[in-house]
């Protein structure tokens, strides 16, 4: 036990001092734009290279490139890059993931300075990108890089995952080394530190499955004073999302891990049909943003869907077409799954802190994970402004969670 806590001590002390090398990595990758194609970049190609040459800089060399093909992206590629820490035992690796890509600044006026250069005040880091995903990237690095400097050995190997494409899909990035790569073992750990809250209290374990629908209802036009010569698309449309909304109450049970705690069935997007008050219309499309409790599939709520809305069909006289815009599901990490256990003892004895796991409505590359068979968990300290103006970090936060991560390394 004398060694282990002299090694922490060690890992700590180098995490403590390395606070402008932290400041300055944050700043190099927020000054490299990695903006998918989708939103108007050419991909994570630069920063990925910029990456690269700190971590090889610094003596980190063992390092593996897994570029997606996309024709769009520069060099035609999207990278995908592995940092491995060989350990005393290769049972299983420690895996930690984040990811190289971020979304665009959004409307500059809202920002107080340019988004692409950090600012330092008050202990935080102000720029697009240093908290999503920035912070847990540069904790994980410093993590890794604490133990490869003072020349300790961690109990298993460790291997740091920098994903592209998180932001818009994953297509390039987890999903793309899931089908093509056989990256993982399943009693690997695997940490993905994009998402938390401010004391570092909770594991997120579980993602509500998603399901986002679009209903094109085609009626028929008519004039707004004869509306026995038209079939109202409007009209039919409307009872259809109160019955979409209604599902609450059929799938109606409850999970405490989640907040809300039951799944909800929301009516969302509608587009603009007729262009005068006087108009009956014969064309709707309105679109539902359903989050639904894993312990329910989604085929059995499609079945509810259509059930509800053929009768709509019938009542009204229209046509319903039903596009499917997303349908994600995935299984639950457990509660006991090593990495949370690990996680939740090492938060114990480094920081004092009591973890508890939860569960969330969006949706994470852990549930792309899970849904392949390997159990992850989302966890990381910090304020969740992500997308934001003036989206911050807090220097403090990083530092912590670094050496959380050396720790759990040093297990």
């Amino acid at each position: 036990m004398a060694n282990s806590n002299e090694e922490l001590k060690k890992l700590k002390d180098f995490i403590k001092n390395s606070r402008k090398d932290m400041i300055n990595l944050e700043t190099l990758l927020t000054s490299v734009p990695a903006l998918a194609p989708e939103n108007g970049g050419v991909g994570e190609y630069d920063k990925a290279e910029a990456l690269i040459k700190w971590l090889s800089d610094r003596g980190l060399k063992n390092i593996e490139r897994y570029d997606a093909p996309d024709k769009r992206a520069k060099n035609g590629v999207r990278p995908n890059i592995v940092l491995t820490i060989p350990g005393k035992s290769d049972e299983y690796s420690l895996w930690i993931m984040s990811h190289l890509d971020v979304v665009p600044p959004g409307e500059i006026s809202l920002w107080n300075s340019d988004p692409w250069k950090v600012v330092e005040k008050d202990g935080k880091l102000i720029g697009r990108g240093v908290e999503d995903n920035q912070q847990g990237l540069v904790s994980s690095v410093f993590a890794a890089l604490a133990l490869f400097k003072t020349g300790i050995i961690p109990s298993h190997t460790v291997k740091l995952l920098f994903i592209a494409d998180e932001e818009v899909g994953s297509k390039y990035g987890i999903k793309y080394l899931l089908k093509e790569h056989n990256l993982f073992k399943k009693q690997d750990l695997i940490l993905i530190p994009d998402g938390g809250d401010p004391k570092g209290e909770t594991i997120e374990i579980a993602e509500k499955n998603i399901l986002w629908m679009r209903f094109h209802t085609v009626g028929k036009q008519s004039h707004g004073s004869m509306p026995n010569k038209g079939k109202n698309a409007c009209v039919a449309a409307a009872d259809l999302m109160l019955r979409i909304n209604d599902l609450e109450k059929r799938f109606d049970k409850k999970d405490d891990i989640f907040d809300p705690p039951y799944s909800t069935f929301q009516p969302t997007m509608h587009l603009a049909n007729v262009s005068g008050v006087n108009i009956i219309p014969g064309d709707d499309v309105s679109c539902a943003d359903c989050r639904i409790l894993p312990c329910y599939k989604i085929k059995d709520v499609l079945k509810e869907v259509e059930a509800i809305y053929t009768e709509v069909e019938k009542k009204y006289g229209v046509k319903i077409e039903l596009e499917l815009l997303q349908a994600e599901e995935s299984p639950a990490t457990p509660a006991d799954a090593p990495i949370v256990k690990k996680l939740s003892k090492t938060l114990k004895e480094v920081h004092g802190i009591k973890a508890r796991t939860i569960g969330i409505g969006g949706g994470t590359v852990g549930g792309d994970l899970r849904k392949a068979g390997y159990n992850a968990a989302v966890w990381s300290t910090l304020d969740e402004v992500c997308h934001q103006p003036n989206e911050y970090s807090v220097i403090a936060n990083t530092e912590a969670d670094a050496y959380t991560m050396a720790a759990l390394m040093l297990d």
